[in-house]
């Protein structure tokens, strides 16, 4: 309804009736503030001592003592500290403020439960702002009717009931950010829960921002190695890429996202962990993991575990982004982790039907694929011009008995840039990581490789997929001639090859030695079982032996026919001496 149509009423509260002046004063304020004269109502109250409070519909101005003084305490908390020494500032602000007539709005709690409160009188908030409630509880606007809003609230609701009051603050949900929450953990409004002591913020950013324009952006060139073997050969990923890790539940979803990151020690990029409806041990462990291997010292892990309520986890991975950006926008490369956005979408649904939201498919609402695009799709890589920082998103996304033709996953395989698909038939079977090489892709593809890696891939995915289809044909087959047994054992000592311990990312010389030595057939004939052996003890004679190509390797990036020849030559010789063991 519009301001000009509502049918206002001033009430003034003061222990003095006003005389005919100050009366004409008040007339002359309220019509020019409200375009139109308002009847004024006298009411006795000695509850606001040196002033009054005056009340037009939700807006209300507050002239008390106790009033300006809250308006004074306002802007000092506005004044900025980084400097050290804020007493000048302090005593400046205080010498040139003068109170201004400013409208409180203040609306009352109609319902509240389950995280949702309803609230009337509060006829201009604004979608996405926080509310204040009783007991210092915080709220955002969800959901704009014609005479109330719809609230999701961040804390406890015990201390709000019906009948509480409600201020507006004016401001969008943000969290604080800084280079001084790396290597810690916080809830989904940046409040440490690690033990550690407070966080000295360096900002504080709003968790939801248009994502980067097509002319603030630049192609993804830049290879972001996971240290994963089946990954990073044959579906790169470069810095600024959106690529989505999918499977059954228990099948390693996580265990890549970890890999990724304690591959990034010493790379110069940022990594950050948003947990997503997770138990708390959980996140724990990943914790300790990542500080085991060094690689917690560049990480903040962002927490909305499965005892937090649904608004918690709704925002944590808005949060972890708004995080990210900041570092982005200094010239940083990120990596983010959304673990897993099948959960986040079910606590947005939660919100939604609590919000009398019409269900859809699934019983997801129908702006849930715009739940999912306005977070990835922030995810870029920044044009030099504005600092070329990157955000490097990893959603993960939980299928039902691999069904990737869910509301979910389909939603998300639609934002993203490839999928990493990881079978569960694979994982039991022993193949670890359980990567489908047919339902894998990356759209960036080798853009975002090395020229060595590359060039070493050659013909792996080909292979792979003639192995796996010979695989079926031949599995009830005694009786084969000695082409297709030699295809099949090198089929499977490449599948062999792809196994890969946990928590032990391979570096670039490591995959490119391998690939070359596996690909010119240098392991037919041996014992499958004796495979990651045998590439171990490789490895470990390249390093040591010929280190100068391995330097040569992780230096250049590159790959000429002279040193893959020479990787042939020395590895085939390694293989003669292997089998006269």
């Amino acid at each position: 309804m519009d301001k000009a149509e509502k049918i206002l009423e001033a009430k003034l509260y003061s222990a003095a009736e006003p005389n005919s002046q100050q009366r004409a004063r008040f007339d002359k304020f309220l019509e020019n503030k409200y375009g139109k004269k308002i009847p004024l109502e006298w009411i006795s109250s000695d509850a606001f001592p040196g002033g009054f409070r005056l009340e037009v519909g939700s807006d209300i101005y507050d002239w008390s003592v106790g009033g300006r003084f809250r308006q004074l305490r306002e802007t000092l908390v506005k004044v900025p500290t980084a400097n050290g020494n804020i007493i000048p500032l302090l005593k400046d602000t205080i010498r040139t403020w003068t109170p201004e007539a400013m409208a409180e709005q203040v609306g009352s709690v109609k319902t509240v439960g389950d995280g949702i409160a309803t609230v009337s009188g509060l006829d201009y908030a604004t979608y996405g702002e926080i509310l204040l409630f009783t007991g210092g509880v915080r709220g955002m606007v969800q959901d704009l009717r014609e005479n109330e809003i719809g609230c999701i609230l961040f804390n406890d609701d015990e201390s709000v009931v019906e009948g509480s009051s409600v201020k507006r603050t004016g401001k969008t949900a943000g969290v604080p950010v800084g280079e001084g929450f790396l290597g810690r953990v916080v809830d989904a409004l940046g409040v440490p829960v690690d033990g550690l002591g407070e966080i000295e913020a360096a900002g504080y950013m709003p968790v939801e921002t248009p994502a980067p324009s097509i002319i603030d952006r630049q192609p993804v060139d830049t290879p972001l190695e996971t240290g994963i073997f089946s990954i990073d050969s044959m579906f790169p990923i470069g810095r600024g890429q959106r690529e989505l890790i999918i499977g059954d539940r228990q099948t390693g979803k996580t265990a890549i996202a970890v890999d990724a990151m304690i591959n990034q020690n010493d790379k110069n990029c940022i990594c950050i962990y948003v947990a997503i409806g997770q138990k708390t041990s959980s996140v724990v462990q990943i914790q300790q993991t990542l500080k085991k291997h060094g690689a917690m010292d560049h990480s903040i892990i962002v927490t909305a575990s499965a005892s937090d309520p649904a608004p918690l986890q709704y925002i944590a991975p808005y949060a972890g982004c708004a995080m990210a950006e900041y570092f982005m926008n200094k010239g940083k490369d990120v990596l983010i982790v959304y673990d897993d956005l099948s959960k986040h979408a079910v606590a947005y649904r939660a919100l939604s039907l609590l919000l009398d939201r019409s269900p859809g498919r699934e019983a997801y609402p129908g702006d849930v694929f715009y739940l999912h695009s306005r977070l990835l799709e922030r995810a870029a890589r920044l044009s030099d011009s504005i600092g070329g920082g990157s955000i490097t998103a990893l959603p993960i996304v939980e299928t039902q008995a691999g069904d990737v033709s869910a509301y979910i996953p389909t939603n998300i395989i639609s934002i993203t840039d490839g999928q990493i698909f990881l079978e569960a038939d694979q994982f039991f079977a022993g193949q670890r990581p359980a990567v489908n090489v047919g339902l894998s892709v990356s759209r960036v593809g080798g853009d975002a490789q090395t020229k060595a890696m590359k060039k070493a891939t050659g013909t792996l995915r080909i292979d792979l997929a003639q192995y796996r289809e010979m695989e079926v044909f031949t599995q009830f087959s005694s009786d084969l001639d000695e082409q297709t047994r030699e295809q099949l054992d090198y089929g499977q000592g490449l599948m062999r090859m792809l196994r890969q311990p946990q928590y032990r990312p391979k570096s670039q010389h490591e995959q490119v030695i391998t690939l070359v030595m596996a690909l010119a057939h240098t392991m037919v004939g041996l014992d499958v079982d004796d495979i990651s052996a045998f590439i171990e003890e490789l490895i470990g004679m390249f390093e040591t032996e010929h280190s100068d190509i391995c330097s040569r390797i992780d230096s250049t990036g590159m790959l000429d026919d002279d040193l893959r020849k020479e990787i042939t030559d020395i590895s085939a010789a390694f293989r003669e001496k292997w089998t006269k063991k």
